[in-house]
């Protein structure tokens, strides 16, 4: 049996040396070493060995099996070399590589993360709230009156059981009041906001807010003014200029708009509306007290200043973007710069 081995692994041997192709060496693995293969037949004779001659024979059927299998791995890893090196003809291994793009964050989300991090470090926590709204926390709480032209169906989205998408996120300073358990307050509130406005170049029927409110007692305009020169110096460079227009909103008195002078490349500084601004009127916080039924955030007691700005206005003075729809788009060739 030995030597019937020994032609065995001749043959074996021979036959593996001329493989050609990944078929040819998986009919050969079946052949010697299969469950029906040649050596398999041959081991399945032991038992008619002379059991003084089992331990050679033994030996022998190990060696032959191992030298095959040893046999096989080599073709095989020789059959994938020249694999590998047909995958590379005409490829010039030695020029540099390329690499690959892996994306970034959106305009807007950049913008988000740098102003809620600015605030942070003034102690503003960040406040959430729904965007299907009351027209008590969006409108009647923030001293709106029932003929404002927000209130209208020409500007709002109204739903039929008369709840309506939120025109701002002030209506999260609402609720975050409503739900204190004692002051002072200090949040900030970003979020999605809904009008019926006409889609533009300037304008989005669905944009993004970011609403801050502070309140404690003896908050003062001082406070208002030092807090958002901080936070524009923080968004656009410590050299920013501000100023401070007074204006007109329900919710607070006296109110403002804030512009900053605007030093692009190559024209003239012009002043540009960013935000909207004031020291919160007294009659929002007797609305947040009859909500709560207490006189927590009594106007006699506590004061505070609340002011808005839209995350694409910013987005767009910060990167010179002209035209707001850029940042719905989801067009890669404009994205891909912020990444």
């Amino acid at each position: 049996m030995e030597a019937q081995l020994e032609q065995l692994l001749i043959t074996a041997i021979s036959d593996l040396e001329a493989i050609s192709d990944e078929a040819s060496l998986e009919a050969a693995r079946v052949k010697y070493l299969g469950k029906k293969g040649d050596l398999s037949v041959l081991a399945a004779g032991m038992k008619d060995v002379p059991p003084d001659q089992k331990k050679a024979v033994g030996q022998k059927l190990n060696e032959v099996r191992t030298t095959i299998t040893e046999k096989l791995e080599s073709a095989r890893s020789t059959l994938q070399d020249a694999a590998d090196a047909q995958a590379l003809v005409g490829i010039d291994p030695t020029l540099p590589g390329r690499t690959p793009f892996t994306g970034g964050l959106h305009p807007l989300t950049i913008i988000l993360d740098e102003a809620v991090s600015a605030l942070r470090r003034l102690g503003f926590a960040v406040a959430e709230g729904p965007e299907i709204e009351t027209e008590f926390h969006c409108f009647d709480a923030l001293n709106t009156p029932e003929d404002h032209p927000a209130r209208n169906e020409k500007d709002t989205f109204y739903f039929d059981d008369g709840k309506l998408l939120r025109t701002h996120t002030s209506s999260v300073q609402i609720r975050t009041m409503e739900a204190a358990k004692t002051t002072p307050v200090r949040i900030v509130a970003p979020g999605s906001a809904f009008r019926r406005d006409e889609i533009d170049a300037t304008h989005l029927s669905s944009f993004n807010q970011l609403e801050g409110l502070y309140v404690d007692e003896n908050v003062t305009l001082a406070d208002l003014k030092g807090t958002l020169e901080f936070f524009f110096r923080c968004m656009f460079g410590s050299e920013t200029e501000t100023r401070f227009r007074p204006h007109f909103f329900p919710f607070t008195e006296p109110s403002y708009e804030i512009d900053i002078l605007l030093k692009a490349s190559g024209k003239e500084p012009k002043w540009i509306e960013i935000a909207g601004c004031g020291i919160v009127d007294p009659a929002v916080f007797e609305a947040v007290s009859k909500s709560r039924g207490d006189d927590l955030f009594d106007p006699e007691r506590v004061s505070g200043f609340a002011f808005g700005m839209g995350l694409e206005r910013l987005a767009m003075i910060r990167w010179g973007i002209s035209d707001i729809r850029l940042l719905i788009e989801n067009d890669v060739r404009f994205l891909k710069q912020f990444a």
